[in-house]
């Protein structure tokens, strides 16, 4: 039974986190187009800060599921901007800039939450939801840098490459086909043991979050 208890919290927790990471990150796509010129975000309803207005079912189950995930694409339309590639590459940038701000100042937060006292499960679920709102902050920046089309990661290329380039009209044509495989091989992965070694995605994201994490750490290990 306590296993079974355990297993509800964790989910709870994750399921909690997502409803503060990913919000948190669309809001700033639809943020800096807006001060970039382009009203698109606040027309379509997604200048907010409400998580059920992003959410992907799909890339919702990816994140408690895997670990990480996606939300719904905020709608922009770069011909509003004031100056184009700049608007493009602040938008492209501002959902992962967010994420780890937030990672930045979780972090302290989750350290302060393992000194409240013991009242029953209410203590696990905090401490619980700060850590992996910690580590969704950083394995979302990850996963969201790939330069597979659609991430911000492509975005950015897209904003600062010339289109005639071989290696960005590759990307374009085939990048999200290559994401959904790598999705598809780490669940596999996750489900089979045996097969670990295909989870290349995860493989990428564990330790790119390890390491971009790691000086947010060493930062507060020097108060706490």
């Amino acid at each position: 039974m306590n296993q079974i208890v355990e297993r509800i919290i964790i989910y709870i927790c994750m399921f909690l986190a997502v409803l503060l990471v990913l919000p948190f990150h669309e809001f700033a796509h639809a943020f800096a187009a807006v001060k970039c010129g382009d009203e698109t975000p606040r027309v379509n309803g997604r200048y907010t800060l409400n998580p059920f207005a992003h959410f992907d079912v799909l890339g919702l189950a990816c994140f408690v599921l895997v670990g990480f995930g996606w939300a719904k694409p905020v709608p922009v339309n770069p011909y509003n901007f004031r100056r184009y590639k700049r608007g493009m590459v602040w938008v492209s940038i501002a959902g992962v800039l967010a994420n780890l701000i937030m990672a930045f100042l979780v972090y302290p937060l989750y350290e302060l939450s393992l000194l409240i006292p013991d009242f029953g499960y209410f203590d696990d679920v905090v401490s619980l939801t700060l850590s992996f709102a910690f580590s969704m902050n950083l394995t979302f920046f990850i996963f969201n840098i790939l330069p597979f089309y659609p991430l911000d990661g492509f975005r950015v290329i897209d904003a600062t490459v010339n289109h005639s380039n071989p290696v960005y009209r590759f990307l374009r044509n085939y990048g999200q086909y290559i994401l959904l495989a790598l999705i598809v091989l780490s669940f596999i992965a996750d489900w089979v043991p045996a097969l670990a070694f295909l989870d290349v995605l995860g493989f990428v994201i564990g330790n790119g979050a390890y390491y971009l994490g790691l000086p947010i750490r060493l930062f507060w290990g020097l108060f706490f």
